[in-house]
């Protein structure tokens, strides 16, 4: 049983204003950092359609901007904001710009990537769009890597 669940965050979105992971009880989410200017950024694409397949399902996506690989994701928030939704049409919840490794990662990415507080596996985020999926009550259930694009079987069953 993990130790700690994700519903105990609260963050900011790419807006500004405050996001209560707790809002997510009772739904399966995935978590994924995500950058603009990535080979993989075309899997915004598959990230909305994933979402907008499950989320009436009790399912959700959230997306957490990050520079840690290549600084593939150089742009401020209100630009990242405005890339997601001309060229994907992304509605999914998206966070402000954050660090996904290192000395200043986020608490939110502390969490997935430490057993300790995840009470599931320790990992490492290997490169822009690694997956992180949660069971119901915010507990790390899978890790999908960075190249395994969000509509695959692996992710969906899991949804199902």
């Amino acid at each position: 049983m993990a130790s700690q669940s994700i519903h105990q965050f609260k963050v900011k979105d790419i807006s500004g204003k405050e996001f209560d992971f707790a809002q997510f009880k009772g739904k399966k989410l995935m978590v994924v950092n995500t950058a603009s200017e990535c080979g993989l950024t075309p899997q915004y694409e598959q990230l909305e359609e994933l979402y907008n397949e499950f989320k009436e399902d009790n399912f959700a996506i959230v997306g957490f901007p990050a520079n840690n690989f290549g600084a593939q994701e150089p742009g401020s928030n209100a630009e990242i904001a405005s890339f997601c939704t001309r060229n994907y049409g992304v509605t999914f919840p998206m966070m402000e710009k954050i660090s996904v490794k290192g000395d200043d990662m986020h608490a939110v990415y502390r969490f997935l990537t430490q057993k300790s507080d995840n009470g599931f596996a320790d990992s490492e985020v290997e490169w822009n769009f690694q997956k992180y999926l949660l069971d119901e009550e915010g507990h790390l259930a899978k890790i999908i890597p960075p190249a395994t694009i969000p509509i695959d079987e692996s992710v969906t069953t899991w949804i199902k």
